[in-house]
């Protein structure tokens, strides 16, 4: 029997990510500081804050709903590049998702994937740049098979951005001098598949 996921799983799983970014906002920012604006963690912090209020207030109807509302939350509340990213992967997969009032596993990784596909697009990078696609890209693929495995993709992806070279964003003004630096981009999206996983596991789910 395949899985099912309603709106309450979104829902958690964007508070656990809410969590999980306030937490880790001053190394988000640390990170930002070596190669960035030094404004990332705070941003992000912010903006998913944003998020979860709205949706613990009145939560959508259904996951795309979900995942449409916090999309257009991030873009109206986070500043930079972070906002508008982070937005288009989430309205963007909400959209995708439809008006289904479940979703599966498999059809969530399916609609990250046309999220991921237009962050792309919009920034401009693909894998390699060093940018949060390094962790998106193989996270998607690692949800097709489990949440522990999108997890461990993401983690992966953001650690072996250190010795790129970005290619893309504030960072690539930097040339050379940004190798050896964790993208803080590849690093906030591992979060949030670090934080599905959590809420996954509590819900008994793989």
């Amino acid at each position: 029997m395949t899985e099912t996921f309603g709106v309450d799983f979104l829902v958690r799983w964007l508070a656990a990510v809410a969590g999980a970014v306030d937490r880790e906002a001053d190394r988000l920012t640390e990170l930002d500081s070596a190669i960035g604006d030094a404004d990332h963690g705070a941003n992000l912090k912010r903006g998913f804050a944003a998020v979860a209020t709205i949706l613990a207030e009145e939560p959508p109807a259904t996951p795309g709903a979900v995942l449409t509302a916090a999309g257009r939350q991030l873009i109206s509340t986070v500043g930079g590049a972070s906002g508008p990213l982070y937005g288009t992967l989430l309205r963007r997969t909400g959209k995708t998702l439809g008006d289904g009032d479940q979703v599966t596993r498999e059809q969530l990784a399916e609609a990250l994937g046309s999220g991921v596909a237009a962050v792309s697009q919009l920034g401009g990078a693909q894998v390699g740049d060093k940018t949060m696609l390094d962790a998106l890209v193989p996270a998607v693929e690692g949800l097709r098979a489990s949440f522990g495995a999108a997890r461990a993709a993401a983690e992966q992806g953001a650690l072996a951005t250190v010795p790129l070279r970005a290619r893309k964003g504030r960072a690539s003004y930097l040339g050379e001098r940004s190798v050896g630096h964790q993208d803080p981009g590849a690093t906030s999206s591992a979060l949030l598949f670090a934080a599905l996983d959590d809420v996954a596991r509590t819900e008994g789910a793989s």
